[in-house]
C-alpha cells in the first residue's frame, strides 16, 4: 500500500463498513491512547451519509466507550463532501480525487490540519495535526472496509 489512490466520487467510496484503529499521541506529555472499533457510512435521507463511529477508547490504560457522529453531504463539486458534525456545524471539506486531501479546522484557539489519504479500495488513513496552547497531539486512524 504505497502512494495515493484516486477516488472520483467519495461518498460512493465511503459507503458501507469500516474496522477503525486510532492512536492518540500527546506530544507535548508523551500520554499515548488508542481506539479501536467500527466506522459505519449509511445513507442519508435526501443524500449524502451518516457516519456513526463506535468502539473502545483507552486512555492511560482506562478503557471507556466512544462515539462519534458525523455527516458527509454532497456538494456542488461531483465527488466531494462536506463535512459536519451531528449538531450541523461544519467540520471540513473532502475531496479524495487525486488520492490525498488536506483541510483545516479552526476549534477556539487550536487548529486541527488533517491530511486524509486514499491507499486502495478497501483502505483508507486520516492524520490530525492538532496545535494549540493547551494541545499538541498527532491522531492517526487507520480504516479497513469490513466484508
Amino acid at each position: 500500500m504505497g502512494g495515493f489512490w484516486p477516488v472520483p466520487d467519495v461518498l460512493a467510496y465511503l459507503a458501507g463498513d469500516w474496522r477503525t484503529e486510532r492512536t492518540v499521541r500527546d506530544l507535548a506529555s508523551g500520554a499515548e491512547g488508542e481506539f479501536s472499533g467500527v466506522t459505519a457510512f449509511g445513507r442519508l435521507a435526501g443524500g449524502g451519509l451518516l457516519s456513526q463511529e463506535s468502539g473502545t477508547f483507552v486512555w492511560q490504560g482506562v478503557p471507556r466507550p466512544a462515539e462519534r457522529t458525523l455527516r458527509f453531504l454532497p456538494t456542488a463539486t461531483p465527488g466531494t463532501a462536506d463535512v459536519r458534525f451531528a449538531d450541523g456545524r461544519p467540520f471540513h471539506d473532502l475531496d479524495l480525487s487525486s488520492g490525498r486531501h488536506v483541510a483545516d479546522h479552526p476549534c477556539a484557539a487550536d487548529l486541527y490540519r488533517g491530511e486524509f489519504t486514499a491507499l486502495d479500495t478497501d483502505h483508507w488513513r486520516t492524520v490530525w495535526r492538532v496545535g494549540g496552547p493547551a494541545k499538541d497531539l498527532v491522531l492517526t486512524t487507520e480504516y479497513a472496509r469490513v466484508g
